[in-house]
């Protein structure tokens, strides 16, 4: 029977789910089987629960076959789908970073921060409501555990750049990283000849430089073969895209710390970080006019300026002089 179109199979009993947010295979859910049971890593939003189901079904497999739903971190493109998906896996457990279990219990702080960020409209038509996590279900991360998924091994490490309730895991089988956004975004359109492009993500509101060049650094040591995105799916070549990522991100810090707070400063840091991304692009081969780039990166550009400017102001209080 032919698997649904929003479910593509990658290798050794993984899968990439669309989701079906904002627009196709811009972002992606994942589920993993192994021996009959089975485990999704990222949920994607609340409306994703009839692809994140229908999967299960694509596949032959009973709700109870889920152990594990395990979010890289708790942003609502990638955990939003959790308590849903939590109250419809009998078996499952839910494996969280220790710095967002509270925030999957009690949802509602999330949920008064995402509305702060995207308004009323857009959480009611992209996230819908978000169900609280019994916590006699949620478990807990630390750095380097292990857990199975059926035969299959998997470990989880702190990621912190992107959020500091970020941790990515480490699946030995495929060599390959599950990175949610510690390791960037890469839209299948922007690529080249099979060769995939990839932009640094910076969202509010805990971005930090530093953190993320670390983490980087860890996801390389183990010599990848390949990174499974949340936006979008499985890349190879993670040497070359860590450095497309780099390349871009020194430039948008550097631009970030150099505007001063001012009434125009957001404008001024989209333009500049579209720049910047063009200029990648190029390189890349991509022939795309400034306005389809402008176009295909609005959100993300919106969301990178607003979060590196409240990182850019801790810097500058950070090294303003003492008041005498």
């Amino acid at each position: 029977m032919a698997l649904p179109s929003y479910l593509e199979p990658l290798s050794d009993g993984l899968y990439a789910i669309d989701t079906g947010f904002h627009r196709p295979r811009f972002d992606a859910a994942y589920l993993m089987v192994d021996g009959g049971r089975a485990a999704f890593i990222d949920t994607g939003p609340n409306p994703a629960m009839p692809r994140l189901m229908g999967a299960l079904d694509a596949l032959g497999l009973t709700p109870s076959a889920v152990d594990w739903v395990i979010p890289t971190h708790v942003h609502l493109d990638h955990a939003g789908a959790c308590g849903q998906l939590m109250a419809a896996l009998p078996q499952a457990r839910l494996l969280v970073h220790p710095r967002g279990a509270r925030h999957l219990i009690d949802p509602s702080a999330l949920y008064q921060g995402a509305l702060a960020v995207y308004g009323e409209a857009e959480m009611e038509r992209s996230y819908g409501k978000l169900v609280p996590v019994p916590a006699q279900r949620v478990l807990e991360s630390h750095d380097g555990q292990r857990i199975a998924v059926g035969q299959r091994q998997l470990e989880l490490i702190d990621t912190p750049g992107h959020a500091r309730h970020h941790h990515c895991v480490w699946d030995e089988a495929t060599r390959g990283w599950f990175t949610g956004d510690t390791f960037g975004l890469s839209y299948r359109e922007f690529d080249v000849n099979g060769r995939p492009w990839i932009v640094p993500t910076t969202t509010p509101v805990q971005f930090d430089h530093a953190a993320l060049q670390h983490s980087m650094a860890r996801l390389l040591a183990r010599e990848p073969q390949w990174m499974y995105l949340t936006h979008y799916a499985a890349v190879g070549g993670a040497r070359r895209l860590a450095g497309v990522i780099l390349q871009q991100l020194q430039a948008m810090v550097d631009v970030a710390l150099s505007l001063p707070p001012s009434p125009g400063r957001h404008e001024q840091l989209k333009q500049a970080f579209l720049a910047i991304h063009v200029q990648s692009l190029r390189e890349h081969g991509c022939p795309w006019p400034e306005d389809q780039v402008a176009e295909a990166l609005a959100i993300d550009i919106e969301l990178n300026a607003q979060g590196i400017v409240i990182w850019a102001d801790k810097q500058r209080m950070a090294q303003a002089p003492a008041p005498c």
